[in-house]
């Protein structure tokens, strides 16, 4: 059933908001750069990059990381706006749009807005194929000339909704690793021909950073068994 109302979906957003941080305060959190530390919570970081990690992980850097500073891509599909309201009260820039509606100006918008702060997107949104990378952040990365930073996570204990993602629900007080790996460049000059090699080298750094994360959270698992 979809909601109708403004208000209620401004009410439903906040009470999402409020969820997500008590939830997540009680997740034991590890962050696991492969090389280069790229939180933007860190003092003094000025750099600016363009996050992305799958649907599917939307909670996690959602508590974590919610700055106005960093803006992210929104469907405007009206499912998606019930979303928009939690991560507005987490603290994000909103941007709406996708690959389907609005794509184009989405990218647009996130491009002036990459001028002053981070993008965070989820590059297999608004709905899928899960775990697969679609075009549009490539022409980000190279309009904006910002590099990407994949973002792979792992959970001790989760609960996966019944939703085209297995959206993560991490249970209380369970174990998370996120890794990230290094900063991926796409050039200016990227054209059509070259697409699919670009889309192919994200895909396998974003599958690696996840196969990383699984496996330093299994080997911390394994010493505390």
């Amino acid at each position: 059933m979809k909601i109708r109302s403004p208000f209620l979906v401004k009410t439903l957003g906040f009470t999402i908001a409020c969820f997500v941080r008590s939830w997540i305060s009680t997740i034991f959190y590890r962050y696991m750069p492969e090389t280069i530390n790229y939180d933007p919570n860190q003092p003094n970081f000025k750099n600016r990059y363009i996050y992305i990690f799958w649907h599917e992980n939307l909670l996690m850097p959602a508590h974590h990381y919610g700055k106005p500073n960093i803006s992210v891509l929104i469907s405007n599909h009206s499912d998606g706006e019930m979303i928009a309201q939690a991560c507005k009260h987490l603290g994000f820039s909103l941007v709406r749009g996708s690959s389907t509606r609005g794509g184009i100006e989405a990218i647009r918008n996130m491009v002036k807005l990459s001028k002053d702060g981070h993008i965070a997107i989820t590059p297999d949104g608004p709905k899928g194929p899960r775990g697969v990378i679609q075009p549009g952040i490539i022409y980000l990365a190279a309009k904006s000339g910002l590099p990407i930073i994949p973002m792979g996570f792992a959970y001790g204990s989760v609960k996966r909704a019944k939703s085209w993602d297995k959206f993560a629900i991490p249970n209380p007080f369970s174990k998370v690793v996120l890794v990230t790996t290094p900063e991926i460049y796409i050039p200016a000059d990227m054209d059509k021909e070259n697409l699919q090699q670009h889309l192919t080298h994200v895909q396998n750094e974003l599958d690696r950073a996840t196969a990383m994360a699984e496996t330093i959270l299994l080997g911390k698992m394994n010493k505390v068994a």
